[in-house]
Protein backbone atom coordinates (compact mmCIF):
# COMPACT_ATOMS: atom_id res chain seq x y z
CA UNK A 1 0.00 0.00 0.00
CA UNK A 2 1.55 3.34 -0.96
CA UNK A 3 0.87 6.81 0.26
CA UNK A 4 -1.35 7.58 3.20
CA UNK A 5 -4.74 7.65 3.14
CA UNK A 6 -7.41 9.71 5.97
CA UNK A 7 -9.42 7.57 7.60
CA UNK A 8 -13.09 7.92 6.84
CA UNK A 9 -14.74 9.75 9.82
CA UNK A 10 -17.25 8.40 12.09
CA UNK A 11 -20.65 9.07 11.63
CA UNK A 12 -21.81 11.91 13.68
CA UNK A 13 -23.68 10.53 17.08
CA UNK A 14 -25.59 12.40 19.54
CA UNK A 15 -25.53 9.90 22.45
CA UNK A 16 -24.95 13.26 24.90
CA UNK A 17 -28.12 15.06 23.48
CA UNK A 18 -30.90 15.11 26.14
CA UNK A 19 -33.39 15.45 23.56
CA UNK A 20 -31.91 12.53 21.30
CA UNK A 21 -32.41 10.58 24.67
CA UNK A 22 -35.97 11.92 25.53
CA UNK A 23 -36.57 11.19 21.94
CA UNK A 24 -35.52 8.05 21.18
CA UNK A 25 -36.86 6.63 24.89
CA UNK A 26 -40.55 7.39 23.50
CA UNK A 27 -39.88 6.04 20.01
CA UNK A 28 -38.91 2.86 22.38
CA UNK A 29 -42.24 3.14 24.23
CA UNK A 30 -41.49 5.31 27.62
CA UNK A 31 -44.64 7.66 27.72
CA UNK A 32 -42.64 10.29 30.55
CA UNK A 33 -40.27 10.83 27.57
CA UNK A 34 -42.63 12.76 25.41
CA UNK A 35 -43.63 15.02 28.36
CA UNK A 36 -39.93 15.31 29.48
CA UNK A 37 -39.55 16.62 26.09
CA UNK A 38 -42.40 18.96 26.36
CA UNK A 39 -41.07 20.48 29.36
CA UNK A 40 -37.11 21.16 28.42
CA UNK A 41 -38.18 22.63 25.15
CA UNK A 42 -41.57 24.16 24.84
CA UNK A 43 -40.61 27.28 25.98
CA UNK A 44 -37.65 27.89 23.55
CA UNK A 45 -40.23 26.94 20.87
CA UNK A 46 -42.39 29.64 22.22
CA UNK A 47 -39.39 31.96 21.89
CA UNK A 48 -38.89 31.06 18.57
CA UNK A 49 -42.13 31.36 17.50
CA UNK A 50 -42.29 34.98 18.93
CA UNK A 51 -39.70 36.20 17.65
CA UNK A 52 -40.51 34.79 14.18
CA UNK A 53 -44.18 36.31 14.07
CA UNK A 54 -44.55 38.92 16.43
CA UNK A 55 -46.79 38.39 19.58
CA UNK A 56 -49.32 36.92 18.50
CA UNK A 57 -52.55 35.48 20.21
CA UNK A 58 -52.37 31.94 19.11
CA UNK A 59 -48.87 31.22 20.19
CA UNK A 60 -49.75 28.56 22.94
CA UNK A 61 -51.63 26.85 20.37
CA UNK A 62 -49.04 27.02 17.77
CA UNK A 63 -46.72 25.50 20.51
CA UNK A 64 -49.14 22.27 20.89
CA UNK A 65 -48.81 22.07 17.38
CA UNK A 66 -45.10 21.55 16.88
CA UNK A 67 -45.55 18.85 19.86
CA UNK A 68 -48.31 17.47 17.79
CA UNK A 69 -45.78 16.93 15.13
CA UNK A 70 -43.23 15.37 17.05
CA UNK A 71 -45.47 13.29 18.33
CA UNK A 72 -46.86 12.32 14.64
CA UNK A 73 -42.83 11.87 13.93
CA UNK A 74 -41.99 9.40 16.53
CA UNK A 75 -42.30 6.55 14.78
CA UNK A 76 -39.72 7.80 11.40
CA UNK A 77 -37.70 9.44 14.16
CA UNK A 78 -33.59 9.16 13.34
CA UNK A 79 -30.89 11.09 15.56
CA UNK A 80 -29.07 12.56 12.63
CA UNK A 81 -29.12 15.93 14.46
CA UNK A 82 -29.07 17.61 17.74
CA UNK A 83 -32.96 17.22 18.98
CA UNK A 84 -33.13 21.06 18.86
CA UNK A 85 -32.31 21.00 15.04
CA UNK A 86 -34.64 19.23 14.31
CA UNK A 87 -37.17 20.62 16.22
CA UNK A 88 -36.75 23.86 14.57
CA UNK A 89 -36.80 23.06 11.41
CA UNK A 90 -40.33 21.82 12.61
CA UNK A 91 -40.60 24.94 13.91
CA UNK A 92 -39.72 26.82 11.05
CA UNK A 93 -41.85 24.97 8.80
CA UNK A 94 -45.44 26.04 10.67
CA UNK A 95 -44.15 29.35 11.63
CA UNK A 96 -43.67 30.12 7.72
CA UNK A 97 -46.98 28.69 7.25
CA UNK A 98 -48.27 30.52 9.66
CA UNK A 99 -46.99 33.93 8.79
CA UNK A 100 -47.91 33.55 5.36
CA UNK A 101 -51.99 32.63 7.05
CA UNK A 102 -52.13 35.41 9.20
CA UNK A 103 -49.53 38.08 7.76
CA UNK A 104 -49.05 39.38 11.05
CA UNK A 105 -48.21 43.01 11.69
CA UNK A 106 -46.95 43.42 15.30
CA UNK A 107 -44.35 45.28 17.54
CA UNK A 108 -40.93 44.48 16.32
CA UNK A 109 -37.96 45.63 18.71
CA UNK A 110 -35.14 47.70 17.25
CA UNK A 111 -32.08 45.86 18.41
CA UNK A 112 -32.00 43.01 15.81
CA UNK A 113 -32.39 45.55 13.06
CA UNK A 114 -29.21 47.56 14.37
CA UNK A 115 -27.30 44.22 15.05
CA UNK A 116 -27.26 45.25 18.85
CA UNK A 117 -26.30 42.67 21.34
CA UNK A 118 -28.40 43.36 24.47
CA UNK A 119 -29.77 40.90 26.50
CA UNK A 120 -33.24 39.74 26.63
CA UNK A 121 -34.01 41.87 22.96
CA UNK A 122 -36.60 40.18 21.10
CA UNK A 123 -38.64 40.14 17.98
CA UNK A 124 -41.87 39.64 19.68
CA UNK A 125 -40.73 42.90 22.09
CA UNK A 126 -42.97 45.62 21.95
CA UNK A 127 -41.04 49.16 22.42
CA UNK A 128 -41.13 50.64 25.75
CA UNK A 129 -44.29 52.84 27.01
CA UNK A 130 -43.18 56.62 26.42
CA UNK A 131 -46.05 58.29 28.28
CA UNK A 132 -44.81 62.11 29.22
CA UNK A 133 -43.42 62.45 25.58
CA UNK A 134 -44.69 65.21 23.45
CA UNK A 135 -46.74 64.91 20.46
CA UNK A 136 -44.37 65.35 17.98
CA UNK A 137 -41.99 62.67 19.72
CA UNK A 138 -44.56 59.77 20.08
CA UNK A 139 -45.39 60.19 16.74
CA UNK A 140 -42.00 60.10 15.37
CA UNK A 141 -41.32 56.96 17.70
CA UNK A 142 -44.49 55.62 15.83
CA UNK A 143 -42.94 56.17 12.75
CA UNK A 144 -39.94 54.73 13.54
CA UNK A 145 -42.20 51.48 14.81
CA UNK A 146 -43.75 50.96 11.79
CA UNK A 147 -40.08 51.34 9.73
CA UNK A 148 -38.77 48.30 11.68
CA UNK A 149 -41.93 46.32 11.10
CA UNK A 150 -42.33 46.43 7.74
CA UNK A 151 -38.63 45.94 7.49
CA UNK A 152 -38.53 42.87 9.12
CA UNK A 153 -41.45 41.77 7.65
CA UNK A 154 -39.98 42.51 4.19
CA UNK A 155 -37.20 39.89 4.82
CA UNK A 156 -37.61 36.72 3.31
CA UNK A 157 -38.63 33.43 5.62
CA UNK A 158 -35.49 31.84 5.67
CA UNK A 159 -33.16 35.10 5.87
CA UNK A 160 -34.96 36.00 9.22
CA UNK A 161 -34.63 33.01 10.74
CA UNK A 162 -31.48 32.50 10.20
CA UNK A 163 -31.08 36.12 11.38
CA UNK A 164 -33.10 35.15 14.42
CA UNK A 165 -31.12 31.77 15.29
CA UNK A 166 -27.84 33.47 15.03
CA UNK A 167 -28.23 36.70 16.80
CA UNK A 168 -30.65 35.26 19.67
CA UNK A 169 -30.19 31.10 20.28
CA UNK A 170 -27.07 31.62 19.06
CA UNK A 171 -26.48 28.43 16.98
CA UNK A 172 -23.36 27.99 14.91
CA UNK A 173 -23.91 28.90 11.31
CA UNK A 174 -23.61 24.74 10.53
CA UNK A 175 -26.28 24.32 12.45
CA UNK A 176 -28.62 27.09 11.55
CA UNK A 177 -28.02 25.22 7.99
CA UNK A 178 -29.36 21.41 9.33
CA UNK A 179 -32.90 23.83 10.41
CA UNK A 180 -33.11 25.42 7.08
CA UNK A 181 -32.03 22.60 4.56
CA UNK A 182 -28.95 25.04 3.44
CA UNK A 183 -24.99 25.18 3.09
CA UNK A 184 -22.94 26.76 6.09
CA UNK A 185 -21.40 29.66 3.41
CA UNK A 186 -25.06 30.20 2.38
CA UNK A 187 -26.11 30.92 5.87
CA UNK A 188 -23.27 33.31 6.53
CA UNK A 189 -24.40 35.06 3.37
CA UNK A 190 -27.72 35.16 4.73
CA UNK A 191 -27.71 36.42 7.82
CA UNK A 192 -25.02 39.03 6.47
CA UNK A 193 -27.59 40.17 3.51
CA UNK A 194 -30.48 40.46 6.62
CA UNK A 195 -28.52 43.13 8.34
CA UNK A 196 -27.57 44.80 5.37
CA UNK A 197 -31.38 44.76 4.37
CA UNK A 198 -32.54 45.84 7.81
CA UNK A 199 -30.19 48.92 7.79
CA UNK A 200 -30.91 50.26 4.20
CA UNK A 201 -34.57 50.26 4.76
CA UNK A 202 -34.17 51.88 8.53
CA UNK A 203 -31.18 54.28 6.77
CA UNK A 204 -33.39 57.52 6.95
CA UNK A 205 -34.41 56.49 10.56
CA UNK A 206 -30.89 56.12 11.93
CA UNK A 207 -29.41 58.90 10.67
CA UNK A 208 -32.36 61.08 12.39
CA UNK A 209 -31.37 59.18 15.78
CA UNK A 210 -27.40 60.59 15.76
CA UNK A 211 -28.41 63.98 13.66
Amino acid sequence: MTGSQEEPQAPATYDDDEGVRLMLAFQAGDQAAFAGLVEGYSGRVYSLLTRFLGPVSNREDLVQDVFLRVLRSAPRYQPTARFSTWLYRIVFNLSANERVRQAPRKHLSLDLAMGEEGEGGSLGESVEDHRGETPDVTLARADVVDAVRAAIEALPEKQRMALILAKYDELPYVEIAEVLDSSEKAIKSMVHRARENLREALGPFLREEVA
